[in-house]
């Protein structure tokens, strides 16, 4: 599973959730995140229709999406997404 970030610097929510993610990877392995930041990533915003930040795509093996979560999460509910989804 993968799990694709964007957000922006600018951007009060993702400055939020950026260090929640930070640690949810430190503690859960087995899944792969890109990080891609809305001003520079045009084409990953259009290939994925992100028209918000911040917003978390979750992709399976096949690279399809699975889940999407859009704006400030809950720690406990990302962790919850996180091991739903980690053997897709």
């Amino acid at each position: 599973m993968k799990v694709l970030k964007f957000g922006a610097i600018w951007c009060t929510e993702c400055l939020v959730m950026k260090p929640m993610w930070k640690e949810i990877e430190e503690e859960i392995s087995g899944f792969d995140a890109e990080y891609f930041d809305a001003d520079n990533d045009n084409e990953m915003l259009e290939k994925y229709n992100v028209e918000n930040i911040p917003v978390f795509i979750f992709l399976d093996k096949d690279e399809k999406e699975i889940l999407r979560l859009q704006g400030v999460q809950n720690k406990d509910d990302l962790i919850c997404a996180v091991q739903e989804n980690l053997d897709k």
